[in-house]
């Protein structure tokens, strides 16, 4: 399992030196007992709308943020309204609770989900007074084999390996940042060929990257990174070890692009 657990805390955040974030916010797997008595989800189902193996990317970066707990708990690329699915129309049409949950449980998720916000605010308002910009990769994977373990994968054209989200980006302000990362990425010596990257087709950018870019306009940039799970089974969560180390290794060529890119005036 590509998870440990219980956690300790609902999500972990690494500081370190210099401008540069990577963050894993649908990582986690793990909820609450309360949450748990009540789920209607299975333990498969959820862990296969999860993303498992994301947090480890994160070391691409000098500070680090993943979750722990898992996105049927609260979603924090979600807006706060739509924190916890309450219907399946919320989750891929997913019956996710065997009866409406209490108030008192849908209150609890959302004050762990304003913990979250109120301390990555902290952490981007210290890190913008010291640096001049700072850009935050929001890093997810994603399905692309909806119609079963033996069934056909996706179109490809709509599905590229690599969708960049940069719908709330600033392009004026942040064009060339984001286009290093994306010439950084589709250049990388990729196992088997180069990678396709391409922007704001599968996915534009959750929340999370939209609330970073709409705070901190001018001094902190956020990039949306939604892998393909070509690295993995998306039905038994069985990762090619090979293929997940060659994705880190790519993010952190593009990584060293972006810094290269921020010291420019």
């Amino acid at each position: 399992m590509p998870h440990a657990g219980p956690p300790e805390n609902p999500w972990i955040i690494h500081c370190g030196e210099g401008p540069l974030v990577a963050a894993a916010i649908h990582h986690g797997h793990f909820v609450r007992p309360e949450v748990e008595s009540l789920l209607a989800v299975g333990d498969d189902t959820r862990l296969r709308e999860e993303d498992p193996y994301t947090a480890s990317w994160t070391d691409v970066a000098p500070t680090r943020i993943y979750g722990t707990r898992s996105r049927f708990e609260f979603d924090l690329n979600r807006p706060p309204e739509k924190a916890v699915y309450l219907r399946p129309d919320d989750a891929w049409g997913i019956q996710v609770w065997k009866s409406p949950p209490p108030a008192e449980v849908i209150a609890a998720s959302k004050r762990l989900y304003e913990q979250f916000y109120d301390e990555v605010r902290r952490l981007l308002e210290e890190m913008t007074g010291r640096h001049r910009r700072v850009v935050i990769f929001d890093l997810h994977s994603y399905n692309h084999r909806r119609q079963g373990a033996d069934g056909p994968p996706a179109d490809p054209e709509q599905n590229p390996q690599i969708n960049v989200g940069t719908k709330s980006v600033d392009g004026g302000k942040w064009g060339k940042v984001v286009d290093r990362f994306v010439e950084r990425m589709r250049t990388f010596d990729y196992p088997g060929g180069k990678l396709d990257v391409r922007e704001n087709v599968k996915f534009s950018g959750g929340h999370f990257p939209r609330w970073i870019n709409g705070r901190f306009p001018g001094s902190a940039c956020a990039i949306a990174v939604e892998v393909k799970k070509f690295f993995m089974d998306e039905w038994t969560s069985e990762v090619n070890a090979g293929q997940w180390q060659a994705v880190r290794a790519a993010l952190r060529f593009a990584a060293e692009g972006v810094l290269s890119e921020l010291e420019n005036p």
